[in-house]
């Protein structure tokens, strides 16, 4: 969300352009509902709405509304239904809302809603259906009909804090940042904790960790992986984050069984509960095998987006495989 926003304060300077925004799904559709696209001043696209010939006929009346100012619903057809032109066979259908953005306006609601989500923190935008309407912010979210506006709560990026700058954490924030996470980095020690190894970072806090936590004490969506440098900074980490007013989504801890089991039985004498410490995951990452830092920053990062998404890890083919062999 933050870097279509980011094209979108981008795209402005330069001239006008036409924010498309998926309204309405149903059946099976290739992007979700709030997924957008920027097309700017000289026609250039940037992120997707799922590709192919329904975001064609999008980029097409795109260039339009650029020209006309007048916004306008697409209806994308995804049936693949004999009887009508069709742009995909998905089996659903996808609305999708253009509107031109101009003006210095627009540029201050775009940088609202970028500090706001730089910041950690969700915003609701509310894109009335009309003319003469345009979008505006709230403090919280509202009912309004479907049919009269789109209200959406965006919300901050996925934020992984990484604890512990050494070689797992340099490739985990290579791979973090690729599929979507802001990068913030803690380790007390500048000769790692630097811009030349995360490039990729928001923030590098050089500091000791138990420093550093309250000052993210406010983002609502934050992941914290521990890939540390010994057991007694996996303990000061666990413990500060475990007591965050905002609980983390995710916090993962890197290290053998008996090393996580140590810092486990430490907590727990401390009085965290063992309901607290069970929704830590430790040893960090899905069971692919991996062994060298690179390796381990994918099965680190395919955890979290398992977790941000809601998926199992299982292999994609085991149930196709196994009915196979049942046949």
């Amino acid at each position: 969300m933050v870097t279509c926003f980011q094209q979108l304060a981008q795209a402005l300077n330069y001239g006008p352009a036409v924010l498309a925004t998926v309204v309405g799904t149903r059946g099976s559709v290739p992007r979700e509902v709030g997924a957008r696209l920027v097309v700017d001043v000289s026609g250039q696209a940037f992120n997707t709405i799922g590709g192919g010939a329904g975001e064609a006929k999008v980029l097409l009346q795109a260039r339009e509304v650029l020209k006309t100012g007048a916004k306008q619903f697409v209806e994308i057809d995804l049936s693949g239904a004999l009887q009508r032109q069709t742009q995909g066979v998905c089996g659903g259908h996808m609305r999708v809302w253009l509107e031109r953005w101009q003006g210095e306006a627009a540029k201050g609601l775009v940088q609202q809603i970028l500090q706001r989500l730089q910041a950690g923190q969700s915003v609701t935008l509310v894109t009335p259906f009309e003319q003469n309407g345009t979008p505006y912010l709230v403090e919280d979210a509202v009912q309004t009909d479907a049919a009269i506006a789109f209200v959406e709560t965006l919300q901050p990026p996925p934020t992984l804090l990484i604890v512990g700058a050494g070689h797992v954490g340099v490739q985990l924030a290579k791979v973090a940042h690729q599929v979507g996470f802001q990068i913030v980095v803690q380790d007390d020690r500048p000769d790692w904790a630097n811009a030349d190894y995360y490039p990729q970072a928001s923030q590098i806090l050089v500091e000791g960790v138990e420093a550093a936590i309250p000052s993210l004490a406010h983002h609502q969506n934050l992941y914290a992986a521990l890939v540390t440098r010994g057991y007694t900074y996996d303990l000061e980490a666990l413990l500060g984050l475990l007591k965050r007013p905002i609980p983390c989504r995710y916090i993962g801890m890197i290290g053998s069984e008996k090393r996580v089991r140590q810092v486990y039985g430490a907590i727990a004498q401390i009085g965290i509960s063992k309901e607290k410490l069970a929704a830590v995951y430790g040893p960090i990452g899905l069971d692919i095998g991996a062994l060298t830092p690179e390796e381990i920053a994918v099965s680190i990062g395919a955890e979290l987006i398992m977790v941000q998404r809601g998926g199992t890890g299982r292999s994609l083919s085991e149930r196709l495989r196994q009915s196979l062999l049942a046949d």
